[in-house]
């Protein structure tokens, strides 16, 4: 990593969406602007309302909560708890950041120092574990809560993913979900919500795990380096079928599909492309599917950049309003007859 590094000059190439994902941040667009509940490790208060606020356009942000606002560098620096005056662990941080620009780096993971690295500085925390392994699983899970019955999934379906209700805890309300890695270790729960009030913005359909401390120790789980359902694709298949949420890879396992994977956002990372790209053959074929989702552009102008290098790509756009969890087993396969 280069001692000097023009901070200004990298803050204009970042896309601040690309720095928020990189820190588990699932960014909620309208227009230039995200909004949503402060994920700083340093916020105090209530943090189940919207006072986070970032200007994805002019790299900035501010939260009316807490009262902390910057650029993306400084946002950077407080995830990581680092002080902005501490030269070298910002220099660390500022050149992590810089591999989001480059074009390679799906094939390399960004990584933090631990603590005993001199190009760490003094830091007060440990750096955070990323996608680490749980020690501890999720007791007491419903799988024969009614939200299954009413979403038409067959018991066995539901025992294969190992989903469950969860009636207490920071998943409470929700279809726990196992994220299980490629190494088949459980590394977090996504949550599903069985009773989303459409017309309340604070609570979003899918719940990811948040930065946490344990017992002197920073976890925290990024979507944007796992790929769900993944562990499943046990060697490389001639066809891989690629969706956003994470439902629709239930239902189209359900229905004779079982080769699905999901991203979890609403766009496809270099690192989870280069997962996609190990899961198919040379010479295979990748199909990016879109539903409802307003955001489809971004989901499949991601998927043909990172993936189309490596893979070939077809793009399978369902009828206007229509998610593969509404088409019976018959019609999904149509979608893939050419």
């Amino acid at each position: 990593m280069p001692a000097w590094i023009d901070f200004k000059e990298l803050r204009s190439k970042l896309r601040f969406e690309d720095v928020l994902r990189r820190y588990g941040v699932e960014v909620r667009r309208k227009g230039v602007q995200h909004t949503g509940p402060c994920p700083l490790p340093s916020h105090k208060g209530k943090n189940n309302v919207p006072a986070f606020s970032a200007n994805l356009e002019r790299g900035i942000f501010n939260c009316f909560g807490c009262g902390a606002k910057g650029n993306l560098l400084e946002f950077a620096a407080l995830m990581e708890r680092v002080d902005i005056e501490d030269g070298p662990a910002l220099r660390r941080i500022a050149g992590e950041l810089s591999a989001l620009n480059s074009p390679r780096s799906a094939h390399k993971k960004l990584t933090h120092r631990t603590p005993a690295d001199p190009a760490c500085g003094p830091s007060r925390l440990p750096a955070a574990l990323v996608n680490s392994p749980l020690d501890f699983e999720l007791k007491g899970l419903d799988p024969l809560h009614p939200y299954f019955r009413e979403s038409n999934l067959r018991q066995d379906t539901v025992d294969h993913f190992g989903l469950g209700y969860c009636s207490r805890g920071s998943m409470k309300g929700r279809i726990a979900i196992r994220l299980d890695d490629e190494a088949n270790r459980l590394v977090g729960y996504a949550g599903l919500a069985v009773d989303l009030d459409p017309t309340d913005r604070n609570r979003s359909k899918y719940l990811f795990p948040t930065r946490r401390e344990r017992e002197g120790h920073l976890f925290e789980f990024r979507t944007a380096l796992f790929l769900y359902n993944g562990v499943r694709i046990e060697s490389p298949v001639e066809e891989l079928i690629v969706v956003e949420e994470i439902a629709s890879v239930w239902w189209l396992h359900q229905n004779g599909l079982p080769n699905t994977v999901a991203t979890m956002a609403a766009e496809c990372s270099d690192e989870q492309a280069a997962i996609i790209s190990s899961l198919v053959e040379r010479g295979g074929r990748v199909w990016v599917v879109t539903g409802a989702n307003p955001a489809w552009g971004r989901f499949v102008e991601s998927c043909l950049r990172a993936i189309t290098p490596t893979r070939f790509v077809r793009w399978v756009r369902l009828p206007k309003g229509t998610e593969p969890t509404d088409l019976a087993a018959d019609d999904l396969r149509a979608q893939f007859d050419c």
